[in-house]
Protein backbone atom coordinates (compact mmCIF):
# COMPACT_ATOMS: atom_id res chain seq x y z
CA UNK A 1 0.00 0.00 0.00
CA UNK A 2 1.19 3.79 -0.23
CA UNK A 3 3.42 5.31 1.95
CA UNK A 4 5.39 8.32 2.60
CA UNK A 5 3.35 10.71 1.08
CA UNK A 6 -0.77 10.74 0.12
CA UNK A 7 -0.76 14.05 -1.87
CA UNK A 8 -4.65 13.72 -2.96
CA UNK A 9 -5.50 15.32 -0.28
CA UNK A 10 -2.79 18.04 -0.23
CA UNK A 11 -3.21 19.07 -3.70
CA UNK A 12 -5.78 19.48 -6.14
CA UNK A 13 -5.55 20.35 -10.10
CA UNK A 14 -7.71 21.01 -12.97
CA UNK A 15 -7.64 18.07 -15.49
CA UNK A 16 -7.08 18.05 -18.34
CA UNK A 17 -4.36 20.35 -17.27
CA UNK A 18 -3.12 21.85 -20.67
CA UNK A 19 -5.19 20.98 -24.09
CA UNK A 20 -3.89 19.42 -27.36
CA UNK A 21 -0.26 18.57 -26.00
CA UNK A 22 1.17 15.74 -25.81
CA UNK A 23 4.71 14.34 -24.85
CA UNK A 24 4.25 17.00 -21.89
CA UNK A 25 7.00 18.02 -19.58
CA UNK A 26 6.91 20.22 -16.50
CA UNK A 27 10.59 21.09 -14.97
CA UNK A 28 10.55 23.45 -11.76
CA UNK A 29 13.75 25.34 -11.84
CA UNK A 30 16.05 25.72 -9.03
CA UNK A 31 14.53 29.37 -8.24
CA UNK A 32 11.15 27.91 -8.31
CA UNK A 33 9.67 28.63 -11.61
CA UNK A 34 7.79 26.60 -13.08
CA UNK A 35 8.54 25.58 -17.49
CA UNK A 36 6.46 23.53 -19.52
CA UNK A 37 6.72 22.17 -23.34
CA UNK A 38 5.25 19.46 -25.11
CA UNK A 39 4.44 18.01 -28.53
CA UNK A 40 2.01 20.48 -30.43
CA UNK A 41 -0.64 18.46 -33.04
CA UNK A 42 1.16 20.11 -36.15
CA UNK A 43 4.05 18.48 -35.46
CA UNK A 44 6.03 21.86 -36.94
CA UNK A 45 7.60 23.63 -34.01
CA UNK A 46 8.29 23.96 -30.56
CA UNK A 47 6.64 26.01 -27.71
CA UNK A 48 7.58 26.96 -24.18
CA UNK A 49 5.59 28.23 -21.23
CA UNK A 50 6.77 29.56 -18.02
CA UNK A 51 4.99 30.51 -15.03
CA UNK A 52 6.07 31.77 -11.17
CA UNK A 53 3.27 29.07 -10.24
CA UNK A 54 2.57 25.48 -11.29
CA UNK A 55 -1.67 26.38 -11.64
CA UNK A 56 -0.10 29.49 -13.93
CA UNK A 57 1.61 27.48 -16.71
CA UNK A 58 -2.69 26.71 -17.62
CA UNK A 59 -2.96 30.20 -18.86
CA UNK A 60 0.59 31.43 -19.38
CA UNK A 61 1.43 32.78 -22.68
CA UNK A 62 2.82 30.38 -25.22
CA UNK A 63 6.05 31.13 -26.75
CA UNK A 64 7.10 29.65 -30.19
CA UNK A 65 11.23 29.42 -29.41
CA UNK A 66 12.13 27.09 -32.94
CA UNK A 67 10.11 26.30 -35.89
CA UNK A 68 10.75 23.59 -38.30
CA UNK A 69 13.33 23.52 -41.40
CA UNK A 70 11.56 24.54 -44.72
CA UNK A 71 13.69 21.67 -46.03
CA UNK A 72 16.38 18.77 -45.27
CA UNK A 73 16.65 17.04 -41.98
CA UNK A 74 14.51 18.87 -38.96
CA UNK A 75 11.94 19.81 -41.03
CA UNK A 76 9.06 17.70 -40.17
CA UNK A 77 7.76 15.25 -37.37
CA UNK A 78 8.90 17.66 -34.19
CA UNK A 79 8.17 15.80 -31.41
CA UNK A 80 8.67 15.35 -27.63
CA UNK A 81 10.77 18.64 -26.61
CA UNK A 82 12.37 18.49 -22.75
CA UNK A 83 14.03 20.77 -21.76
CA UNK A 84 17.03 21.10 -18.97
CA UNK A 85 19.51 22.90 -17.02
CA UNK A 86 22.58 21.62 -17.06
CA UNK A 87 26.21 23.30 -16.28
CA UNK A 88 24.87 27.17 -16.66
CA UNK A 89 23.01 26.82 -19.84
CA UNK A 90 19.22 25.77 -21.09
CA UNK A 91 18.92 22.78 -23.36
CA UNK A 92 16.19 21.07 -25.25
CA UNK A 93 16.03 17.71 -26.51
CA UNK A 94 13.54 16.78 -29.40
CA UNK A 95 13.25 14.56 -32.72
CA UNK A 96 12.59 15.38 -36.08
CA UNK A 97 12.26 14.11 -39.80
CA UNK A 98 13.61 15.01 -42.99
CA UNK A 99 11.04 18.28 -44.72
CA UNK A 100 8.25 16.66 -47.32
CA UNK A 101 9.73 16.81 -50.35
CA UNK A 102 9.54 13.95 -53.23
CA UNK A 103 12.93 12.65 -52.05
CA UNK A 104 12.60 13.05 -48.64
CA UNK A 105 11.84 10.56 -45.87
CA UNK A 106 9.71 12.35 -43.39
CA UNK A 107 10.33 9.15 -41.11
CA UNK A 108 13.80 10.06 -40.90
CA UNK A 109 13.91 10.38 -37.28
CA UNK A 110 16.50 11.22 -35.56
CA UNK A 111 17.14 13.31 -32.14
CA UNK A 112 18.63 17.07 -31.67
CA UNK A 113 19.81 19.34 -29.56
CA UNK A 114 18.98 23.43 -29.22
CA UNK A 115 21.32 25.47 -26.52
CA UNK A 116 20.22 28.68 -24.82
CA UNK A 117 22.46 30.26 -22.77
CA UNK A 118 20.20 32.94 -21.46
CA UNK A 119 18.73 32.51 -17.84
CA UNK A 120 15.86 32.57 -18.51
CA UNK A 121 14.80 30.37 -21.75
CA UNK A 122 12.26 32.38 -23.22
CA UNK A 123 14.90 35.06 -23.70
CA UNK A 124 17.89 35.07 -25.62
CA UNK A 125 19.24 33.18 -28.24
CA UNK A 126 18.45 29.31 -29.41
CA UNK A 127 20.95 27.77 -31.16
CA UNK A 128 21.10 24.33 -32.79
CA UNK A 129 23.85 22.16 -31.91
CA UNK A 130 23.22 19.45 -34.07
CA UNK A 131 22.36 16.03 -34.19
CA UNK A 132 23.15 13.35 -31.04
CA UNK A 133 24.88 10.82 -32.98
CA UNK A 134 24.87 7.31 -31.98
CA UNK A 135 26.79 4.23 -33.46
CA UNK A 136 23.46 3.04 -34.95
CA UNK A 137 21.81 5.57 -37.53
CA UNK A 138 18.51 4.50 -37.23
CA UNK A 139 14.99 5.79 -35.99
CA UNK A 140 15.58 7.50 -32.68
CA UNK A 141 13.69 9.81 -30.64
CA UNK A 142 12.74 10.64 -26.46
CA UNK A 143 15.78 11.44 -25.69
CA UNK A 144 15.98 12.76 -21.81
CA UNK A 145 18.65 13.36 -19.53
CA UNK A 146 19.71 12.91 -16.21
CA UNK A 147 23.01 13.08 -13.34
CA UNK A 148 23.58 10.61 -11.17
CA UNK A 149 26.52 10.05 -8.82
CA UNK A 150 28.69 13.34 -10.89
CA UNK A 151 27.88 11.23 -13.87
CA UNK A 152 25.45 13.04 -16.92
CA UNK A 153 23.18 10.45 -19.12
CA UNK A 154 21.28 10.30 -22.26
CA UNK A 155 18.73 7.87 -22.59
CA UNK A 156 16.68 7.25 -25.37
CA UNK A 157 14.40 5.20 -27.52
CA UNK A 158 15.72 3.77 -31.24
CA UNK A 159 15.14 1.15 -33.88
CA UNK A 160 17.58 -1.70 -33.40
CA UNK A 161 17.67 -3.07 -37.38
CA UNK A 162 19.22 -6.49 -35.98
CA UNK A 163 15.74 -7.05 -33.68
CA UNK A 164 12.94 -8.53 -35.48
CA UNK A 165 10.09 -7.84 -34.59
CA UNK A 166 10.97 -4.30 -32.93
CA UNK A 167 10.12 -0.95 -32.97
CA UNK A 168 12.26 0.77 -30.26
CA UNK A 169 14.02 -0.13 -27.23
CA UNK A 170 15.45 2.07 -24.85
CA UNK A 171 19.61 2.89 -24.86
CA UNK A 172 21.64 4.41 -21.96
CA UNK A 173 24.63 6.43 -22.62
CA UNK A 174 27.60 8.84 -21.00
CA UNK A 175 27.11 12.30 -22.52
CA UNK A 176 30.34 13.76 -22.86
CA UNK A 177 28.65 17.12 -23.14
CA UNK A 178 24.95 17.85 -23.37
CA UNK A 179 24.82 16.81 -27.10
CA UNK A 180 27.82 14.08 -27.21
CA UNK A 181 27.77 10.73 -26.11
CA UNK A 182 30.88 9.15 -24.26
CA UNK A 183 31.36 5.53 -24.76
CA UNK A 184 28.91 2.78 -26.47
CA UNK A 185 25.20 3.06 -25.27
CA UNK A 186 23.92 -0.16 -23.71
CA UNK A 187 20.26 -1.53 -23.92
CA UNK A 188 18.14 -1.27 -21.18
CA UNK A 189 15.08 -2.05 -22.46
CA UNK A 190 13.02 -4.20 -25.27
CA UNK A 191 9.51 -4.70 -25.88
CA UNK A 192 9.38 -8.43 -25.33
CA UNK A 193 6.20 -8.82 -23.12
CA UNK A 194 2.22 -8.96 -24.16
CA UNK A 195 1.50 -5.06 -23.01
CA UNK A 196 4.72 -3.81 -24.62
CA UNK A 197 3.74 -5.30 -28.14
CA UNK A 198 0.18 -4.22 -28.49
CA UNK A 199 -0.35 -2.91 -32.08
CA UNK A 200 3.28 -2.08 -32.00
CA UNK A 201 6.36 -3.53 -30.45
CA UNK A 202 7.80 -0.13 -28.52
CA UNK A 203 9.77 1.04 -25.59
CA UNK A 204 9.78 4.73 -26.02
CA UNK A 205 9.40 8.30 -24.13
CA UNK A 206 11.93 7.17 -20.78
CA UNK A 207 12.12 9.34 -18.16
CA UNK A 208 14.22 9.29 -14.96
CA UNK A 209 13.44 9.67 -11.08
CA UNK A 210 16.07 9.04 -8.53
CA UNK A 211 14.56 8.46 -4.64
CA UNK A 212 15.05 5.88 -1.80
CA UNK A 213 18.39 4.80 -3.08
CA UNK A 214 17.08 3.63 -6.47
CA UNK A 215 17.31 5.07 -9.51
CA UNK A 216 13.97 4.51 -11.75
CA UNK A 217 13.48 4.96 -15.38
CA UNK A 218 9.32 5.33 -16.82
CA UNK A 219 8.63 4.36 -20.29
CA UNK A 220 5.67 3.86 -22.51
CA UNK A 221 5.19 1.11 -24.61
CA UNK A 222 2.86 -0.32 -27.59
CA UNK A 223 0.83 2.01 -29.46
CA UNK A 224 -0.34 4.92 -29.29
CA UNK A 225 -4.02 4.28 -29.05
CA UNK A 226 -5.82 3.74 -25.79
CA UNK A 227 -3.23 0.55 -25.80
CA UNK A 228 -0.53 3.29 -24.54
CA UNK A 229 0.92 2.81 -21.10
CA UNK A 230 3.82 2.98 -18.68
CA UNK A 231 6.34 0.36 -17.75
CA UNK A 232 9.02 1.06 -15.46
CA UNK A 233 12.95 -0.08 -14.72
CA UNK A 234 14.49 0.00 -11.28
CA UNK A 235 18.63 -0.32 -10.37
CA UNK A 236 20.17 0.76 -6.95
CA UNK A 237 21.74 3.87 -6.98
CA UNK A 238 24.91 2.81 -6.56
CA UNK A 239 24.63 0.25 -9.36
CA UNK A 240 26.75 0.31 -12.89
CA UNK A 241 23.86 2.20 -14.11
CA UNK A 242 25.79 1.18 -17.44
CA UNK A 243 25.55 -2.56 -16.80
CA UNK A 244 22.14 -3.67 -18.53
CA UNK A 245 21.98 -6.30 -15.27
CA UNK A 246 21.32 -3.30 -12.95
CA UNK A 247 18.14 -3.16 -14.35
CA UNK A 248 14.70 -5.00 -13.30
CA UNK A 249 12.02 -4.51 -15.61
CA UNK A 250 8.31 -4.37 -13.52
CA UNK A 251 6.10 -7.24 -15.03
CA UNK A 252 2.95 -5.47 -15.33
CA UNK A 253 3.13 -1.77 -16.93
CA UNK A 254 2.39 0.46 -13.73
CA UNK A 255 -0.06 2.92 -14.83
CA UNK A 256 -2.94 2.28 -17.66
CA UNK A 257 -6.17 2.83 -19.30
CA UNK A 258 -9.04 3.46 -17.07
CA UNK A 259 -11.99 3.22 -18.63
CA UNK A 260 -14.28 3.67 -15.70
CA UNK A 261 -12.89 6.99 -15.52
CA UNK A 262 -12.54 7.85 -18.82
CA UNK A 263 -9.23 8.03 -19.75
CA UNK A 264 -7.18 6.25 -21.96
CA UNK A 265 -3.53 6.17 -23.85
CA UNK A 266 -1.59 7.12 -20.43
CA UNK A 267 2.16 7.60 -21.35
CA UNK A 268 4.56 9.84 -22.27
CA UNK A 269 5.36 11.08 -18.71
CA UNK A 270 7.71 13.50 -16.98
CA UNK A 271 7.65 13.97 -13.28
CA UNK A 272 7.61 17.53 -11.22
CA UNK A 273 6.47 18.90 -7.43
CA UNK A 274 3.92 21.43 -6.42
CA UNK A 275 4.90 24.11 -4.89
CA UNK A 276 4.91 22.19 -1.30
CA UNK A 277 6.88 19.57 -2.32
CA UNK A 278 4.61 16.96 -3.48
CA UNK A 279 5.87 14.29 -5.97
CA UNK A 280 3.10 14.36 -9.36
CA UNK A 281 2.96 12.38 -12.38
CA UNK A 282 3.10 14.83 -15.96
CA UNK A 283 1.49 12.56 -19.02
CA UNK A 284 -0.81 12.74 -21.70
CA UNK A 285 -4.02 10.63 -22.54
CA UNK A 286 -7.25 11.10 -24.50
CA UNK A 287 -10.92 10.90 -22.83
CA UNK A 288 -12.37 8.44 -25.60
CA UNK A 289 -11.48 5.45 -26.96
CA UNK A 290 -12.25 4.91 -30.45
CA UNK A 291 -9.74 6.70 -32.87
CA UNK A 292 -10.95 7.59 -36.65
CA UNK A 293 -7.80 7.56 -38.46
CA UNK A 294 -4.20 7.29 -37.52
CA UNK A 295 -3.80 8.02 -33.81
CA UNK A 296 -0.51 10.14 -34.66
CA UNK A 297 -3.11 12.52 -36.24
CA UNK A 298 -5.46 13.00 -33.50
CA UNK A 299 -4.98 15.77 -31.22
CA UNK A 300 -7.02 15.16 -28.58
CA UNK A 301 -4.00 13.86 -26.52
CA UNK A 302 -4.22 16.28 -24.07
CA UNK A 303 -1.77 17.04 -20.63
CA UNK A 304 -2.33 15.96 -17.20
CA UNK A 305 -1.09 16.27 -14.22
CA UNK A 306 -1.84 13.64 -10.81
CA UNK A 307 -0.07 13.47 -7.46
CA UNK A 308 1.59 9.90 -6.68
CA UNK A 309 3.07 8.12 -3.25
CA UNK A 310 5.12 5.42 -2.92
CA UNK A 311 5.04 1.90 -2.06
CA UNK A 312 6.73 0.18 1.31
CA UNK A 313 9.56 -1.13 -1.08
CA UNK A 314 10.75 2.10 -2.03
CA UNK A 315 8.85 1.83 -5.74
CA UNK A 316 6.36 4.48 -6.88
CA UNK A 317 2.82 3.71 -6.64
CA UNK A 318 0.73 5.67 -9.40
CA UNK A 319 -2.68 4.41 -8.87
CA UNK A 320 -4.99 4.83 -11.54
CA UNK A 321 -5.68 8.12 -13.95
CA UNK A 322 -8.16 10.37 -12.15
CA UNK A 323 -11.23 11.10 -13.98
CA UNK A 324 -11.13 14.78 -15.68
CA UNK A 325 -12.51 17.33 -13.50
Amino acid sequence: MPVVTDNKTAFELPNPFILERADPQITRHTDGRYYFTATVPAYDRIVLRAADTLLGLRDAEETTIWVQHPEGPMGSHIWAPELHWIDGAWYVYFAAGEAESATADVWRIRMYVLENRNADPLQGEWTEKGQIETPIDSFSLDATTFAHNGTRYLCWAQHDPGLEGSNTSLFLAELANPWTLKGAPVELSRPELPWETIRFAVNEGPYALIRNGKVFITYSASGTGAEYCMGLLTADADADLLDPASWTKHPEPVFTTNADNGIYGTGHNAFTVDEEGNDLLVFHARAYEEIIGDPLDNPDRHCRVQPFGWNEDGTPDFEEPLPEN
